[in-house]
């Protein structure tokens, strides 16, 4: 067991309480708890219909209250039930972390002198103990790259289940998901009503192989996950502004260089600028360069893969593709149109990928 941090900061009398989500982890939860207990005077145990033990039972000993939904709703309802309870109870903040262990509760008190009203503050797993599995570290950062296309601003560990939150703010955000996602959903939707995103460092422990209990399905949640960023890239596409909660100026988090520092937004800004410059020639740029704008993609980047495209031997080699697969009495709307997929369909995914693979051994190197 990692030495506790010294801190000397203290939270806000009464105003600051702990939820724990649980699901399925009896073995790990009586211990979670009660160190979260003394951290903090208020803790709330979620238990979103776990079927390996009855935690009302299991925690009766320890100081701490048990909320109980009959059937498993997901971690976003099991989050948002707490919310609600915490608010019922006067508190301002709420400290939230994993029941399963991986998260230490003596780091609670690093959050304290972050504190402020207009802030999300997320536990950033800077200490890992074990090994942290290959489809965490993808999907760590894959959910931060998509936030950063959504708001313009960097956020980093945006999948870290130990954070801190505002509670009068959140309350007011209109989340629809229920499960993962809706830890994603609520960080890119506080940014749009004008709240701040900052980090905490925290440690972290993974332990090794089937010792490691997680409600996490691979295929559905990252599912969950990936429909949630696509309906927030689609609101962020229209040109309707975000209902603002606080008036925080985040221009100078904006980081417009973030296609060149990061491989996901490099090879993103590459695929979609090749594939509408060839589809939509020799309209492409505009679509383009409207789509980079609204999504805080590098515009540099996308001018030079457009500028590729606007070369006439495209559209000649579209043609070419499209008489392979049809009559030679196709009409050329017909002929344009099918080649120019064929090749748009092609070039981009292959573009996408070698563009990704390269930045990302260029970083490792640097």
């Amino acid at each position: 067991m990692m030495p506790a941090l010294s801190m000397t900061s203290a939270p806000p009398e009464n105003q600051t309480w702990c939820a724990i989500p649980v699901y399925n982890n009896a073995a790990t939860i009586v211990d979670v708890a009660r160190r979260a207990r003394a951290q903090l005077p208020h803790v709330l145990v979620i238990d979103d219909g776990s079927t390996d033990a009855d935690l009302r039972e299991v925690l009766k000993d320890l100081d701490v209250t048990v909320i109980r939904h009959p059937k498993n709703l997901g971690k976003g309802a099991a989050l948002a039930t707490a919310f609600e309870a915490a608010a019922r109870g006067e508190a301002k903040y709420i400290i939230t972390l994993d029941g399963d262990g991986q998260h230490f509760p003596e780091d609670i008190p690093g959050f304290f002198p972050q504190f402020a009203p207009d802030a999300i503050l997320i536990g950033r797993r800077d200490q890992i103990t074990g090994s942290m599995p290959r489809s965490s570290l993808f999907g760590r950062d894959f959910s931060d790259f998509w936030i950063g296309v959504e708001t313009g601003i960097v956020v980093h560990d945006t999948q870290s289940g130990f954070r801190a939150y505002p509670l009068r703010h959140v309350r007011e955000l209109k989340i629809d998901s229920r499960h993962y996602n809706f830890e994603m959903e609520i960080i890119t939707r506080a940014l749009w009503a004008g709240l701040r995103v900052r980090s905490v460092p925290i440690r972290v422990w993974y332990p090794e192989g089937s010792a490691r209990v997680s409600s996490f399905h691979p295929i559905r949640d990252n599912a969950r996950i990936s429909l949630v960023h696509a309906k927030l890239v689609a609101r962020e596409l229209l040109p309707i502004p975000h209902h603002r909660l606080v008036e925080n100026d985040h221009s100078a988090e904006v980081s417009w260089m973030r296609g060149i520092c990061s491989p996901m937004g490099l090879a993103a800004v590459t695929g979609l600028s090749a594939l509408l410059g060839i589809v939509l020639w020799p309209w492409g740029p505009i679509a383009v360069l409207y789509i980079a704008g609204r999504l805080h993609l590098n515009k540099a980047a996308a001018l030079f893969v457009i500028a590729l495209t606007m070369l006439p031997a495209v559209p000649a080699f579209s043609m070419r593709m499209a008489d392979h697969v049809l009559r030679l009495s196709a009409g050329p709307h017909l002929r344009w149109f099918v080649g120019s997929h064929i090749v748009a369909f092609t070039v981009a995914p292959a573009l996408t990928l070698l563009v990704y693979l390269f930045a990302k051994s260029r970083m490792k190197s640097a």
